[in-house]
């Protein structure tokens, strides 16, 4: 079987500057350890590039999102910088059938506020808080070998209200030491395309480098991977009894 073919994206600007937290837990950048995660766990089943916000069309051009099965997307301070251009690239290839998977303060991201259709705004408060991450969908793939509760012992904290469609499917929400929950895992389908949020991951902290964080991350891309890649639906005329010719 062809290997799946990965696209790990990250704005890639915390870990440049030298001397802060970012750089310091990832020197390489949080790409390359997400990358180094899916390899861990997944092995031949996939292919992994890398791409950063300052690369070339931001790493994504056409023939890159087109080769792509899977594309995890980490952002935070830099969302304004992504060109529309490439934001309508990655969303029509979701609706061609590309599976998404959209990390942490990617919450905010134009491709994801795009195809939520809401602001997708939260609480937030960055104060190391513990987080648990409870599984309430245990029969979901995403979920498979996944311990419940998830312990990150230090954390930013998300909180709701998460102004987020209705998931199709709610698989993990997180409990904080102040008290706060958050929908912290979630799933919908946008035409042909799967999209999987997952909140984990702030660049202050380790969490990429957490065994069970990664192997949501690699059961997110087997589950997301693509049943078909095609042009996103679009109206077309018809003549009567097309169906039959």
């Amino acid at each position: 079987m062809k290997p799946l073919s990965v696209t790990v994206w990250n704005e890639n600007r915390h870990e440049q500057r030298t001397g802060e937290t970012p750089a310091r837990i990832y020197p390489l950048g949080m790409h390359k350890v997400i990358a180094d995660g899916l390899i861990e766990n997944l092995g031949d089943l996939i292919n992994v590039r890398t791409a950063t916000l300052d690369d070339s069309e931001h790493g994504l051009s056409q023939s890159v999102i087109d080769a792509t099965d899977v594309l995890l997307w980490w952002g935070h301070e830099f969302h304004s910088d992504v060109s529309d251009e490439v934001v309508e690239r990655v969303f029509q290839a979701v609706l061609g059938g590309m599976g998404l998977i959209v990390l942490h303060s990617g919450h905010y991201s134009k491709i994801f506020r795009r195809l939520m259709g809401t602001t997708c705004s939260l609480r937030w408060r960055n104060n190391a808080d513990r987080e648990l991450i409870w599984t309430i969908a245990p029969t979901h793939p995403i979920a498979l070998g996944v311990s419940d509760p998830i312990v990150i012992s230090e954390q930013e904290m998300y909180g709701e209200f998460f102004d987020i469609p209705t998931p199709d499917e709610l698989i993990f929400i997180s409990s904080f030491s102040g008290g706060e929950v958050f929908r912290s895992g979630a799933t919908w389908s946008r035409g042909l395309g799967k999209v999987f949020y997952f909140s984990p991951g702030d660049q202050e902290y380790p969490i990429y480098y957490h065994p069970e964080i990664r192997k949501v991350l690699a059961n997110g891309v087997i589950w997301s991977k693509p049943s078909r890649r095609d042009k996103p639906i679009d109206a077309t005329f018809k003549d009567t009894d097309w169906f039959l010719k």
